[in-house]
């Protein structure tokens, strides 16, 4: 293990999941977009929530530091020694800072519902859950809560619409289940053992598989009469689970994350 140097944003980015980060901002992002928030109420509410998964991705790697170490993760900053930890907690607490400020500035109700049910969520995982049946919990209510932080921060604040909700929870443990499968050894070697290890990786994908299609069909069916190009994605969404069911080597996996993309967009096209 290499001794820690001054950190750079690279290293201290690659140490937070950046990846999973982005990806839930994404989705803010284009919610806020389509439901015609006003920009800088966008730029806040997309900011929160960047910062607010940051918190969520260091303390992951702060807390299973010692675990990495033991599986050799050498992809990871904080196991390999490239990052200190202290470099993460400086980072943890200038993000937790910046997390609040914004979410305050868009609105009481979407930080209520930012802080407590997306990040609160996010590190209740982090701390405990994701070694239990019940590792899925956090992610439904995760990103069941994700249109709230948008629909809060509103003019008119109010509550999202259940399909919308639905459809976000789903996508969010399917998200659960295709995390894991990656590093599905590794976990079960280190004693992580949610509910994906203890169902097995083909019943962790098949589960994945059904959720994104069912998050696919509520965002197309929920709002009502759906408009053409909302059944050629729901097509293409069939046409990839069938991919990622009956495929083979990383085809199945590549297939999954298309769907979630293809779940995003319908998200946000159907919020409009």
């Amino acid at each position: 293990m290499q001794r820690a140097s001054r950190p750079t944003p690279v290293t201290l980015l690659a140490a937070a999941h950046l990846g999973p980060a982005l990806a839930v901002t994404l989705i803010v992002a284009l919610l806020a977009a389509f439901s015609a928030l006003p920009a800088g109420t966008t730029a806040l509410v997309t900011g929160a929530v960047l910062a607010g998964q940051l918190t969520i991705g260091w303390g992951n790697d702060l807390l299973d530091l010692d675990r990495d170490r033991h599986a050799g993760r050498s992809d990871k900053p904080l196991a390999s020694g490239e990052l200190s930890s202290l470099h993460v907690q400086a980072g943890i607490a200038l993000a937790l800072v910046a997390c609040v400020v914004l979410s305050l500035s868009a609105g009481w109700r979407s930080a209520v519902v930012h802080l407590l049910l997306v990040v609160g969520s996010g590190h209740a995982y982090n701390v405990g859950l994701k070694a239990t049946e019940g590792s899925w919990v956090p992610y439904a209510v995760a990103f069941g809560s994700l249109p709230a932080v948008v629909t809060f921060a509103g003019t008119s604040p109010e509550a999202p619409p259940w399909w919308m909700v639905t459809a976000a929870a789903a996508l969010g443990v399917a998200a659960h289940f295709l995390n894991t499968l990656p590093d599905f050894e590794d976990d079960v070697a280190t004693g992580v053992r949610g509910l994906p290890h203890r169902l097995g990786r083909p019943t962790s994908r098949f589960l994945a598989t059904a959720l994104l299609l069912a998050a696919s069909v509520t965002s197309v069916l929920g709002p009502g009469s759906p408009p053409p190009w909302g059944w050629a994605v729901l097509a293409a969404t069939v046409a990839l689970a069938a991919v990622a069911l009956l495929g083979r080597g990383r085809l199945p996996f590549q297939a999954a994350v298309a769907i979630a993309l293809l779940d995003v967009a319908l998200l946000a096209g159907r919020a409009a």
